[in-house]
């Protein structure tokens, strides 16, 4: 009886999804993916917020590559309205800037990785592979931003957060107290208001995040170091 060879599974391809206001750059990423390797299948594409997320929620991209300056709201906000409802999606944002404050806001916001559009094709295929393997990628000087801030360097510049920003000071205050497990009588006891006005605060802040219980804005006050 004759033994037949094993075939090899065949890895499929990352399927890729594009997001960036300008068609023409949308088209030459895809051109340049679809002619430099087979491990990427670029499966779509969107030039704005609404079609970005509904093409996310369809396709299931295994990367999206993300622009973060749009008109109508950028990869912050395609981030907010996709990851949660898809958290097997990863994120890497690929921009014209290198900013610190809009690297930090995109991290924040859950992309996995930020490459300027400076880089080269190639490069940007191993950042596709590598994010789709779990990795973490960086363009080099945007490597550093992310470490001072989440590090808390000595020296380092304070960087601004888009989200935590639409706080007020005394909203901070109850959200800090709220994520250290106090109720709300001991908050208003701490804060010397009254239970009904830290009601209203913790509304507030619910709006404001878009969040919708105590254990999620808990979680989103000790990602943002808070507690």
């Amino acid at each position: 009886m004759s033994e037949q060879a094993e075939t090899p599974t065949e890895k499929r391809p990352v399927r890729v999804y594009l997001v960036d206001d300008h068609s023409m750059f949308r088209a030459g990423v895809r051109a340049e993916l679809d002619t430099l390797t087979d491990d990427i299948e670029v499966v779509g594409e969107a030039g704005t917020v609404g079609e970005a997320v509904a093409g996310i929620a369809h396709l299931r991209p295994d990367v999206v590559l993300l622009d973060v300056h749009m008109p109508d709201g950028g990869g912050a906000e395609v981030l907010r309205q996709s990851r949660k409802p898809h958290p097997e999606v990863v994120f890497l944002a690929l921009s014209v800037s290198d900013a610190a404050e809009d690297v930090i806001a995109v991290i924040r916001a859950g992309a996995r990785g930020y490459v300027t559009k400076t880089i080269s094709s190639q490069e940007l295929v191993t950042a596709v592979l590598r994010v789709s393997e779990g990795d973490a990628v960086f363009s080099p000087r945007l490597a550093g931003f992310v470490l001072d801030a989440f590090a808390d360097r000595p020296g380092a510049a304070p960087i601004s957060d888009p989200e935590l920003d639409l706080l007020t000071p005394r909203e901070r205050d109850v959200l800090r107290l709220l994520a250290r497990g106090y109720a709300y009588k001991e908050i208003a006891s701490e804060l010397f208001i009254s239970v009904k006005t830290v009601e209203t605060h913790v509304s507030s802040v619910l709006r404001k995040t878009q969040l919708s219980n105590r254990y999620e804005l808990s979680r989103w006050a000790s990602d943002r170091r808070l507690v």
